[in-house]
């Protein structure tokens, strides 16, 4: 009697929290029929990373290869560049874009005249909504080698012009600072949704305890980002073997000489396409990079979950 009671219980409360979510079901609804449409359905071309595509035979016409692609792909000289800068590039963006989310965040948040607030928000998110040919065109007022602002600079200090799309070494962190001042306005914006849900209350009472402004971003506000902070940890592992091509394609103006450190998975299966490249091969390393990134989104999950449950996403 006892054990029905409770099934009955047990019961009722999964059927209150699926009525209570139902209105969060149906304003999701168009966005999970799109991602059916545009990314399940088609989802049958993976198996073009397992033949030797013909487009005159089509998908299901090609002969089957089995993993010959996906072994001419780590077998390649270019395999080990590829991840190297790929993965490489992916981790210093997720933790050089994360501090500086945070940092711009916590600073928004403590500017409290409006207009201020309106101003400099408007600011950092410009560049976010710039498309990044735009963005190679400012790059390249500042870094041009006959013109360019910094080579000016250097010249007016009594030093050497430098030709910057001819020095690798440089690249690395161009790129990295590019892809974090077109990015930083949205991404802190996402962070500052959540300082704005603090209660104030915390803060007042922290005054009065005598806390200082150190003490309560370290203590009210880091602890208030963690969850969110994770999420984007998560995701980003998600996209470690996914990267823009945009950022290493046009930053670098595609100069043959920086692909030592600007050659990434995307930039190198473009050029395949536009040389004539094998569609199974590309297609192989599309898929392997997309099974790589579940497994990561899988594994830093659980580790996040073992740590904080509530932090993590599943």
């Amino acid at each position: 009697m006892v054990l029905r009671k409770n099934e009955k219980r047990k019961a009722n409360i999964r059927r209150d929290k699926y009525v209570d979510n139902l209105e969060y079901v149906l304003m999701s609804l168009p966005g999970i029929i799109c991602v059916i449409i545009f990314a399940y359905i088609p989802m049958f071309g993976i198996i073009i990373a397992f033949k030797n595509f013909n487009p005159n035979l089509g998908v299901f016409g090609s002969e089957w290869n089995g993993f010959d692609n996906f072994k001419y792909f780590l077998e390649s000289n270019m395999f080990v560049r590829l991840i190297r800068n790929t993965v490489g590039y992916n981790l210093a963006f997720l933790v050089i874009n994360n501090i500086a989310n945070i940092t711009l965040a916590i600073m928004l948040y403590n500017v409290n005249k409006k207009w201020q607030l309106k101003y400099y928000q408007t600011t950092f998110i410009l560049p976010s909504f710039m498309s990044m040919v735009l963005i190679s065109y400012i790059v390249y007022m500042f870094l041009s080698p006959s013109a360019g602002f910094l080579n000016k600079l250097i010249l007016l200090l009594g030093g050497e012009g430098v030709d910057w799309y001819s020095e690798p070494k440089a690249w690395p962190f161009v790129l990295t600072f590019v892809n974090m001042w077109k990015g930083v306005g949205m991404g802190s914006l996402i962070y500052y949704t959540v300082l704005v849900g603090i209660d104030e209350t915390l803060f007042e009472a922290a005054e009065i305890d005598g806390a200082n402004q150190w003490e309560k971003i370290k203590n009210i506000i880091i602890p208030s980002l963690t969850s969110l902070l994770c999420l984007q940890i998560i995701m980003g592992l998600g996209h470690i073997m996914s990267i823009g091509m945009e950022l290493f394609y046009q930053i670098p103006r595609n100069q043959g000489i920086l692909y030592p450190v600007t050659d990434v998975i995307s930039t190198y299966t473009f050029r395949m396409l536009q040389t004539g490249g094998d569609y199974g091969i590309n297609t192989a390393i599309g898929l392997f990079g997309s099974v790589t990134g579940t497994i990561m989104v899988l594994v830093s999950n659980a580790v996040i979950k073992k740590i904080d449950e509530d932090s993590s996403m599943f």
